[in-house]
């Protein structure tokens, strides 16, 4: 007896440890998300608008270096990819637009995404964990029916109690994470469409630089 109630305890214990551990992951998950795209992107689009404006006038005058100045040290994601695509200018405009566009894609794109993928993973498993501590729960209530000539309601209603309260749990994790995912989901499409329109001005300073300096284009 001392044995089916210890492992009873260690089974319960490591569902809420589970159930733990997968809510501080993907809370953790969360905030990297939300911290990256904000660094990653401009506050406001006239503040962009602004950079863009000084980032052209470098560039019609063919001062990369420059604009190589302004971009330095600057984390966000339009700057640090017209310093990749002013640094590759020997390349020509085409390879040079190959590269930055493949560099913000494997730098910031496929980071988010495999964040928001293991959010994913988090909000699919909690629940399934929860279920797993339901069904333990069930068991456990059986089998104390089953095998009590009398019994005590304490005991039952612990078994239960383990149940209700693993489905709960998973579905008080899985929830909230969904609706933060979709707020992240919004925050991104947002900053890919700043990030979008910063560079269309910039492929067209850049092509314009490069013909000035005789650059391939």
């Amino acid at each position: 007896m001392i044995a089916e109630i210890s492992l009873f305890s260690i089974i319960a214990n490591g569902t809420y440890f589970a159930l733990a551990g997968v809510a501080l992951w993907g809370l953790y998950c969360i905030v990297v998300v939300w911290n990256r795209v904000g660094q990653k992107r401009f506050k406001t689009e006239e503040e962009q608008d602004q950079f863009m404006d000084d980032i052209e006038q470098l560039l019609s005058k063919g001062d990369f270096e420059g604009a190589l100045e302004y971009c330095d040290g600057d984390t966000r994601a339009v700057p640090q990819m017209i310093e990749l695509a002013v640094n590759h200018r020997q390349l020509g405009y085409k390879r040079a637009r190959r590269a930055m566009m493949d560099r913000f894609q494997r730098d910031v794109l496929s980071d988010l995404e495999y964040r928001l993928s293991w959010i994913s993973t988090v909000i699919k498993s909690a629940p399934m964990i929860g279920l797993f501590g339901t069904v333990f729960g069930m068991m456990g209530a059986f089998q104390t029916l089953a095998t009590a000539t009398s019994v005590e309601p304490s005991k039952l209603a612990g078994d239960i109690q383990l149940a209700l309260i693993t489905t709960a749990s998973g579905l008080a994790i899985a929830i909230p994470l969904m609706l933060l995912v979709a707020n992240l989901n919004i925050k991104i499409a947002k900053m890919e469409d700043l990030v979008g329109s910063g560079l269309a001005r910039f492929f067209e300073a850049f092509k314009t630089g490069l013909a000035r300096t005789g650059g391939q284009v």
